[in-house]
């Protein structure tokens, strides 16, 4: 039985959406430009979508900026994106912590250079008491990466004698996994025309509705993801259940007034 943590029914708005941020490359190629540069009209897109995200009321964003997978790229391109990372760091961490966003960062960091590890530390630091949005990006992150490293920790209670094996529920790895202490995301949207989730939060979308869209991620503005939100308010979210349950559920919310 799944045991992943699922957000009080709200009927209309996601409490947590995560998003591959996909077409930068593309993007920068119809226009004749270097692929850094498609990467850069990312990061000002970002911008437009967390203050979204925050006006509206949505708890949590979590973005995909670099899989595990993205090593392969050419050498150089993975540098520059560290050093874009850095940048938008450090130019963004003041504004974020004004605007009462806080910042979080998972995946390995083990192989990051040591000066994007310090900036990392210092805005997850300098914005960890805020509470308007939870902004988590996924950097060196893989979703099988995410469960073997859950799996470890479950297999270090293990050896210490504190759980025997026979006792190991879903309920022990999804304590270690990341983002454990968040309400796993209402709505998945991937841009630029692929239509997978590709290793990304596996644990956690187990019952995500998922929105596939052919717009470029620096395209991805407010009004395509109010089309992701329309569609999303439009489904019937059963979790196992039946329609007439889930409808019923709906009713008792709207007796109560708490929709």
């Amino acid at each position: 039985m799944s045991v992943v943590k699922h957000a009080t029914p709200s009927f209309g708005l996601p409490r947590h959406v995560a998003i591959i941020m996909d077409g930068n490359g593309r993007w920068a190629k119809r226009r004749a430009l270097p692929r850094i540069a498609g990467h850069r009209a990312g990061v000002e897109n970002v911008r437009t979508i967390v203050k979204y995200c925050a006006e509206q009321g949505i708890e949590t964003l979590t973005l995909f900026a670099f899989s595990s997978e993205n090593w392969r790229r050419p050498p150089t391109e993975v540098k520059l994106l560290f050093e874009l990372f850095v940048v938008a760091l450090d130019q963004e961490i003041d504004k974020l912590h004004e605007a009462g966003v806080r910042l979080r960062v998972i995946g390995d960091r083990t192989p990051f250079p040591a000066r994007l590890k310090r900036c990392i530390e210092r805005a997850e630091a300098r914005t960890a008491g805020n509470t308007r949005l939870n902004l988590v990006i996924a950097a060196n992150y893989g979703g099988h990466w995410d469960i073997t490293q859950a799996a470890r920790h479950v297999a270090g209670l293990v050896k210490q004698g504190v759980l025997e094996p026979d006792e190991i529920t879903a309920e022990h790895l999804e304590a270690h996994v990341a983002l454990a202490d968040l309400p796993a995301p209402d709505l998945f949207i991937r841009s630029g025309g692929e239509q997978r989730i590709s290793n990304y939060l596996l644990w956690q979308l187990a019952y995500t509705e998922l929105y596939f869209t052919d717009c470029l991620w620096p395209d991805f503005d407010t009004e395509e993801f109010e089309r992701a939100i329309a569609s999303f308010a439009s489904r019937q979210r059963r979790f196992g259940m039946t329609g007439e349950q889930v409808s019923g559920t709906r009713d008792a919310f709207a007796a109560t007034g708490a929709e």
